[in-house]
């Protein structure tokens, strides 16, 4: 393109800047399309405005390797002179805000930016310098929250490997029980079959052992009658009082041996249910069990999560679903229908929390155990208080300290009503209208000033086995 056109050779006529949309006039002269149209405007017909020649009508052509030098030329001077307007060879000092560019003082005075908003560059520096610096300190902030998130996303994923590994190794443990029960059952019940076979295959040895000795006897008699039958008749004669006196004797018949055959009804007889009734001896079976995975860090559980206490801090994510507020855990399932009940063995903590939470309290600020907060929940304090978390609080009358607690909730006609075990009276009963999933709500609490855990404990049920 340099060796086509000279600088010279970039710049309208016109304007004195670089060529935008060079359009080729029937002259030969090239003119800005902007000015051009600017031009005859002005003149009311279509010359040439540098020469004065009349224009055919109709549009001019864009002359096009013109346009793609002009527009390289601008480039080029752009990077050469950052300061410098390529079109006018003009210092840039002024900032177009319509258009949001940096333009010169002839730019400014141009049809293109004559009626647009400018400012000198350095007010117009300082105030998008401000702009930009809050939206920084907006991205900053974003990418602080993104950076905690994301650490809080690996510690997560490392915990879930954990839990992964533990379950694991809860559940080969379990079954690794289960395995050991069936095979001393197995053995145990391989060891009678054995021990009836053993004695009846001996009773029946005594009994072949009997009649093969009768055998032997009445084999010999036959043979002795059948020799003297076959005497001549006065040796016969001779013999015959022997003879029949041998005859006289009688030959029992065997007797038949009753149940001696195994008693494969005892031993294979629904033996699938036989070994599920004995099973059941050692399955505990729980309405409810624990959520891991709302509790408070500082909550510790049993393998089967049944059992609850108060130790030491653990390192768990904060997912959304856990307590933080309070030293609390949530059971499993939740109850959105029906009627279900479970007891809890509160043993002898001195300040606890049992009862029921609806799906969306506060679980990350702290709030109060009322209806209002959506808990409905009795407890113990100072060791010998008893009160019901009403909007006022209730202190409620204990003839007997409970050690087991029931509590029966009814979700369709909205109560939960709270047993006392020892003496089965009613301790509280609470009425509402649940409007969301219910779930049972735990709180364990310290005892002997908090030297000693006191856990709390969902009672097993009995399983019971029937073939109908």
């Amino acid at each position: 393109m340099e060796d086509v056109f000279s600088e010279k050779d970039l710049l309208c006529p016109q304007c004195s800047g670089s060529y935008i949309y060079p359009l080729l006039l029937k002259c030969g002269h090239n003119i800005c399309r902007l000015c051009l149209q600017t031009f005859w405007e002005s003149k009311g017909c279509r010359e040439c405005p540098v020469c004065g020649a009349l224009s055919v009508p109709g549009r001019p052509p864009i002359n096009l390797q013109l346009k793609i030098a002009a527009e390289e030329y601008q480039r080029q001077k752009a990077v050469t002179c950052p300061e410098v307007c390529g079109l006018h060879n003009e210092k840039l000092q002024v900032f177009c805000e319509n258009d949001q560019e940096v333009i010169c003082l002839v730019c400014q005075t141009s049809k293109s930016h004559r009626i647009h908003q400018c400012r000198p560059v350095e007010e117009a520096a300082e105030q998008k310098k401000k702009e930009i610096t809050a939206k920084l300190e907006k991205f900053k902030k974003n990418l602080k929250v993104l950076n905690k998130r994301r650490e809080k996303w690996e510690e997560t994923k490392s915990f879930i490997l954990t839990q992964t590994q533990q379950s694991e190794a809860t559940i080969r443990e379990e079954f690794e029980k289960l395995r050991v029960f069936l095979q001393v059952e197995e053995e145990s019940r391989l060891t009678l079959l054995r021990q009836e076979g053993d004695v009846k295959r001996g009773v029946l040895s005594e009994k072949i052992q009997d009649i093969q000795n009768q055998i032997q006897t009445v084999a010999a008699l036959v043979d002795d009658i059948e020799a003297a039958l076959s005497q001549k008749d006065l040796q016969f004669l001779q013999n015959y009082k022997q003879i029949k006196k041998r005859t006289k004797d009688s030959i029992k018949e065997p007797m038949c041996v009753r149940d001696i055959l195994i008693d494969s009804a005892k031993h294979v007889g629904i033996l699938k249910c036989e070994v599920w009734k004995k099973m059941a001896t050692i399955v505990k079976s729980a309405p409810i069990t624990f959520d891991p995975n709302t509790a408070q860090s500082n909550l510790c559980f049993s393998d089967e999560l049944t059992s609850v206490r108060y130790g030491g801090k653990r390192s768990v994510p904060d997912n959304p679903e856990r307590c933080v507020n309070r030293v609390c855990v949530l059971g499993t399932p939740g109850f959105s229908s029906g009627r279900h009940t479970w007891t809890v063995d509160v043993g002898w903590g001195r300040d606890w929390y049992v009862g029921v939470a609806r799906e969306s309290i506060q679980r990350k600020t702290t709030g109060f155990l009322e209806p209002a907060e959506g808990f409905w929940v009795i407890g113990r304090t100072d060791g010998d208080s008893y009160w019901a978390q009403t909007p006022t609080r209730t202190r409620l009358v204990v003839k007997q300290k409970p050690e087991r607690i029931t509590m029966e909730l009814d979700y369709g006609r909205g109560k939960v009503v709270f047993i006392n075990n020892t003496d089965m009276t009613v301790m509280h009963t609470f009425k509402d209208k649940f409007t969301e999933k219910i779930f049972a709500f735990f709180s364990p609490g310290l005892y002997e000033e908090g030297k000693v855990s006191s856990p709390v404990t969902i009672c097993a049920q009995t399983i019971n086995v029937s073939m109908t």
